[in-house]
């Protein structure tokens, strides 16, 4: 058995578990090789900038201190990381999409959250579409700034509570109803985030068309907003 020097005081870096992670997912995983891929994603995740994040199995094969954990006497190491990964996915850990390409097929690895799923339909709705290149498998469909350009060009600077929330965001809306929102709120001159969510969620409860004047000229928009919002 190799032994372990121990962490550093000033030099660790550390990775975020959620703790659904120790309550749930630990107890359940008996298999080691499951759990030490598990742990990598995480890590993974963690290092990994974007708006959907994910983890290729290439990088994972490319990984040698990965693979070298996960050797076994009875199969190799690519063997033994696919059996680790499949293990994911059938606990629902992980989430996969495979896209094809004239190399091969690359899998899309990603966690099983809101913002993973969202990915996994941004993919199956052509949102997101293969971009050609193994090395960044996906792309977005159009040029259309992102919420995080948007935020920057009409709202103000992004600071990184922003970022998180705008990410949170993404998730609990289309990326349309965002647009839109921020639009309403710069006619309005009301250049806050919190102005923007009030809106997203009076649409999300009562329905984005369920308006006493259903008109779409600037007036009915304004009269909408004020009835709503302004207190």
């Amino acid at each position: 058995m190799s032994t372990f020097s121990g962490f550093p005081d000033n030099q660790t870096k550390t990775t975020a578990l959620p703790g659904l992670f120790f309550s749930e997912l630990l107890p359940a995983i008996d298999h080691l090789g499951e759990l030490k891929v598990t742990l990598y994603v995480f890590w993974a995740m963690d290092h990994k900038d974007g708006r959907f994040r994910y983890v290729q199995r290439q990088d994972m094969l490319g990984d040698k201190l990965l693979l070298d954990g996960l050797k076994s006497t009875s199969l190799s190491a690519e063997e033994a990381l696919d059996e680790a990964l499949e293990r994911t996915i059938a606990r629902g850990t992980l989430l996969r999409v495979d896209l094809d390409f004239s190399d091969g097929t690359e899998n899309l690895y990603f966690l099983n959250n809101a913002k993973g799923q969202a990915a996994v339909r941004a993919i199956k709705s052509g949102e997101w579409q293969p971009s050609g290149r193994s090395n960044a498998p996906v792309e977005l469909r159009d040029n259309r700034p992102n919420i995080f350009a948007l935020y920057e060009q009409n709202i103000g600077p992004l600071t990184p509570m922003i970022a998180d929330t705008l990410r949170d965001a993404e998730t609990a809306y289309s990326e349309s109803w965002i647009e839109e929102a921020m639009q309403i709120a710069v006619e309005n001159n009301v250049r806050k985030w919190s102005y923007i969510s009030a809106i997203l969620e009076g649409w999300q409860t009562r329905g984005k068309d369920a308006r006493e004047d259903r008109g779409d000229t600037e007036k009915a928009r304004r009269k909408y907003l004020r009835g709503w919002f302004d207190d």
